[in-house]
């Protein structure tokens, strides 16, 4: 059975390049060349979580008497993957920063951030960007990026580079965690089952759903950011379970995953999100608490799927509080008020 994609050739949308060349990879739907514009949005339809990439450019560190960096290479998969430790004089917790979709960089603004906040980083340029050997794979590319195969690649990259980060810390300098965006809703929780040394999760507007029904969301809601002042929650999820799939590929489900976890996790969700199914996401993390899984969420309802570059701060201090409470149990947590939001408000309620 063909399992690839069609998908248009190299966008260069922050260059504001004004048309898009469809490859013809397979011989499904291909895609119509009417404007720049229409072609973008057909990218962002078909690529789950690609806009976050243009909403975090490359990254510039920011040097500080605080950290140490040092440039790292390792091994993963039979290619080398070059990315940048961030050391705090004396670490609290750390974390390995795991991209969203599109070709990234190592994400060293985010990174210093955290190592400020006493947390070491190692952050990486995804395979066969940058200086990291490998091929990646997306739209941009004529790939399919959310293949079973492609997630898990991405997420043995992921738990290579939590061997490196746990080599340069000590047992005393905290826990080591993933902290990722987007489409690392998907690649992280696969990471985490491969390796023991994480020890939490941190996921920025990271799905609870299959990648197929992600792809029927993104479907329905068209890019339209007014989405949710037309549209009713009952409407998205009749489309989302009911429309039929325009594209095959081996599908993944992040609730298998989920489900032999045992080690905590937070999602940061923003409420007028038009590229993951946010409602439906908290109700599967609902689902899983019940069966006792150590997950939390919390909702922002202004934001969008930028909850991680958002202009507001409040999510990322959120995430910088929950890790702190790691180390220190007894901590008071996060609650409604902090983030301005209102009990029994219906989008913008918290769960602990």
């Amino acid at each position: 059975m063909d399992t690839s994609v069609t998908y248009p050739d190299r966008v260069r949308a922050p260059k504001q390049r004004k048309k898009l060349i469809d490859k013809g990879v397979t011989n499904v739907m291909p895609y119509c060349r009417r404007c720049s514009l229409l072609s973008l949005l057909a990218l962002l339809l078909v690529s789950p979580l690609l806009v976050l990439p243009y909403l975090l450019p490359h990254q510039v560190a920011v040097k500080s008497p605080n950290f140490s960096t040092e440039n790292v290479k390792f091994e993963s998969m039979g290619v080398t993957l070059a990315g940048t430790l961030l050391k705090p004089k004396h670490p609290v917790a750390a974390v390995v920063l795991v991209h969203g979709s599109g070709q990234e960089k190592r994400m060293m603004e985010t990174a210093s951030l955290l190592a400020e906040k006493g947390i070491a980083v190692l952050t990486y340029d995804k395979r066969g960007v940058g200086e990291s050997g490998g091929v990646y794979a997306g739209p941009e590319v004529g790939t399919n990026n959310i293949d079973a195969a492609n997630l898990d690649l991405l997420a043995v990259d992921a738990s290579a580079a939590v061997n490196v980060l746990s080599s340069h810390l000590s047992a005393r300098q905290g826990p080591i965690g993933l902290m990722g965006f987007s489409q690392a809703g998907w690649v992280i929780p696969l990471a985490a089952n491969k390796n023991r040394t994480v020890r939490f999760m941190v996921l920025f507007s990271g799905p609870v759903v299959t990648a197929r029904e992600q792809l029927r969301f993104q479907f329905f809601t068209q890019g339209n950011l007014d989405f949710w002042a037309t549209h009713t929650e009952a409407e998205a999820r009749e489309h989302l379970h009911n429309d039929p799939d325009r594209y095959q590929f081996a599908d993944t489900d992040v609730r298998d995953a989920l489900a032999t976890l045992s080690i905590p996790g937070i999602w940061l969700f923003g409420g007028k999100d038009i590229q993951a199914p946010v409602s439906l996401s908290m109700e599967h993390l609902d689902a899983l608490k019940a069966q006792g899984k150590p997950y939390q969420y919390q909702l922002f309802p202004d934001l969008g799927h930028n909850t991680a570059s958002a202009k507001s701060n409040e999510p990322f201090n959120a995430a910088i509080q929950w890790i702190e409470a790691l180390r220190h149990p007894k901590k008071k947590k996060i609650t409604n008020s902090s983030c301005g939001l209102q009990k029994g408000s219906p989008r913008g309620a918290a769960r602990w």
